[in-house]
């Protein structure tokens, strides 16, 4: 559910202005209404900018840390300039090492090539050349190489790899040599010492990596708090910036939002300063910031709602609405149940050390590996094992859900989620402009289930009374009267039932082409139980024959594989399909309108 949100105005003296937004930012409650861009604002921007490299720094040091494991020193009274000048510091170590990988990429280029060479001293080379005699290096393709080269330019080979020749010639200082081959570029150095540079190289950066190492875990907190302390400085500055000033700069007023249920706690504190204050009524169109509040379960879900977009704070928070529904699309993709319980017991393992938001991530697919465990036994797959063909089960074989039965679920659970979709829709209209605009939705939702049920459930070989069926044809009668004549109110009734037979277009081609998406469910559930038995039966099949051992070692190395790349396609498939679903077909139907804004409190980092 959305939290209800107060609107409260401010106006203080400009004297006692700090002394009110410190009191404020204490209290921690209010949202603090956006009237200007921090964008056109060059000192929010400059501590923009200080945040995102102490983050970057941050984040490289936890990666450092977690590799070095190294104990990590407390903050201590860590300035915001102190911080700054740290990351300046840490950057530059970062860039010390970047310019040594650099040159160490150079030099191992450097060493395959003179590789092909040898070893040899460039000492000599020079010692020739003043002797009268120039060494020079040159390449080609094998097959354009001439023998006649050996004796016009006393051309030596000198390797051939790759139908590539590599030789020397030797001539006195001044002689033109034109031949079809590609003066060779040489490095500086010989073999030998590109390697003792090579591996002068390598013990620098193990010293810097140390060095790194200790930096980090010796500044980390320090670079955290500096980081607490420019957010609070963004935030705190950020409230002046949406501050109007009034009477020649005298008087300050502050709009924002609080959650109604913490506006008490905000009156009491501001009325014991002696600040003024007083509630404002929330304007049609504004963008007031949107709290979520819901139980265990749909908690879970709020990351995938935001990841979407949040609710507007007119409309219904969609996240407790979706929550079963996606659990059970994920279930019915991934489509097995020995993945399924995989899932819960990896998850359960790992949640003994994870953080709080982590193992909340770690829940959410707890619940994933919970619809998978039951759906894939219902349909009989384990591991890609078919549980009806299993002579242990051939009593209850029958209760296994068929293919055709799961392809007819699919369509019937894609219908429910539409319906519960227009349902939530119409509600939502009722609550946003009156009951009178949403009868003609909800008319349509009980056209919707009434034909559903007097003609799809026969098509299930549920026979219905011809009562049953005739109250459904006079509910659907009744439904297409008010959605043809009253989707307008107070409208003429010619322009009404042309709006009725357009919408009435509309809603038989979008629920025909809304269901059919749905029939993934079946496909990509069934795809990934056919291919874990596939893999089951190639660690059979293609081990026939071989010495018991060899055939257990080589079984368990196809399973192994096999299973793990199925785990893996089934994992995306089981998310990228129901947030398609959800976000496609069910926020059409559902009329999800989102553009919320999250709640962010003004209060101390």
């Amino acid at each position: 559910m959305i939290v209800k949100m107060s609107k409260y105005a401010f106006m203080v003296y400009h004297k006692e202005y700090d002394a009110f937004l410190k009191e404020l930012r204490n209290l921690g409650v209010l949202h603090v209404k956006e009237i200007n861009s921090i964008r056109d604002n060059a000192d929010l921007q400059t501590l923009l900018a200080e945040r995102k490299r102490l983050t970057q720094a941050i984040r490289f040091c936890e990666g450092v840390n977690k590799h070095s494991g190294r104990a990590l020193a407390p903050a201590g009274n860590t300035k915001k300039e102190e911080g700054l000048r740290l990351e300046e510091q840490l950057e530059a170590l970062q860039e010390k090492k970047h310019k040594l990988l650099t040159a160490k990429a150079g030099l191992e280029k450097d060493i395959a090539y003179m590789e092909l060479w040898g070893d040899f001293d460039f000492k000599n080379i020079r010692l020739l050349k003043e002797a009268g005699y120039e060494l020079t290096f040159f390449s080609c393709p094998t097959s354009h190489y001439e023998p006649k080269w050996n004796e016009e330019y006393n051309a030596f080979l000198v390797n051939n790899v790759q139908s590539v020749t590599y030789f020397v010639t030797v001539t006195k200082v001044g002689t033109s040599i034109e031949i079809d081959a590609e003066r060779a570029k040489m490095p500086s150095k010989g073999l030998s010492e590109l390697q003792s540079d090579y591996d002068r190289l390598g013990a620098s950066i193990k010293a810097l990596e140390k060095e790194t190492e200790e930096f980090s875990a010796q500044h980390y907190a320090a670079l955290v708090e500096a980081d607490r302390q420019v957010q609070d400085e963004f935030n705190y500055r950020n409230v002046w910036a949406q501050t109007d000033h009034e009477a020649e700069d005298r008087l300050m007023v502050l709009e924002g939002f609080v959650p109604t249920e913490e506006a008490p706690v905000l009156e009491a504190g501001l009325e014991q300063k002696g600040y003024y204050f007083q509630q404002l009524a929330i304007e049609e169109e504004e963008n007031v910031p949107i709290k979520l509040r819901n139980n265990a379960f749909s908690r879970l879900f709020e990351p995938i709602t935001r990841m979407f977009s949040l609710p507007n704070y007119t409309e219904f928070d969609p996240t407790p609405f979706f929550a079963p529904f996606f659990m059970l699309f994920f279930g019915l993709c991934f489509g097995d149940g020995g993945y399924g319980l995989l899932v819960i017991l990896a998850c359960a393992y790992f949640k003994r050390k994870a953080s709080r938001q982590v193992k909340d991530y770690l829940s959410l697919f707890q619940y994933f590996g919970l619809a998978a465990l039951i759906v894939g036994t219902c349909t009989g797959s384990f591991f890609g094992i078919a549980l009806a063909s299993v002579p242990a089960l051939v009593a209850v074989k029958d209760y296994f859900v068929s293919s055709d039965n799961l392809m007819t679920f699919s369509i019937i659970i894609g219908l429910v989620q539409i319906v519960f979709g227009k349902t939530v829709a119409a509600l939502k209209t009722m609550e946003q402009k009156g009951t009178k605009y949403g009868i003609a939705p909800m008319a349509w939702v009980f056209v919707i289930v009434a034909l559903l049920c007097a003609l799809g459930l026969p098509m299930l070989n549920v026979q219905l009374p011809e009562v049953v069926k005739n109250v459904c044809f006079g509910i659907t009668g009744a439904g297409l009267l008010v959605a043809f004549f009253y989707n307008s109110p107070g409208k003429n009734i010619f322009l009404n039932f042309g709006t009725g037979l357009w919408n009435t277009y509309n809603m038989a081609s979008g629920l025909l082409g809304d269901t059919l998406s749905y029939i993934r469910l079946f496909a990509i559930g069934l795809t990934g139980s056919i291919l874990g038995g596939v893999f089951n039966s190639l660690a059979i099949d293609m081990t026939e024959g071989m010495n018991i051992f060899l055939r257990i070692i080589v079984m368990l190395l196809i399973l192994v594989a096999g299973h793990a790349i199925n785990f893996g396609l089934c994992t995306i498939s089981s998310l990228v399909h129901p947030l398609r679903l959800i976000f496609v077909e069910y926020y059409k139907n559902a009329e999800f309108e989102g553009g919320g804004k999250d709640y962010r409190p003004f209060k101390k980092a």
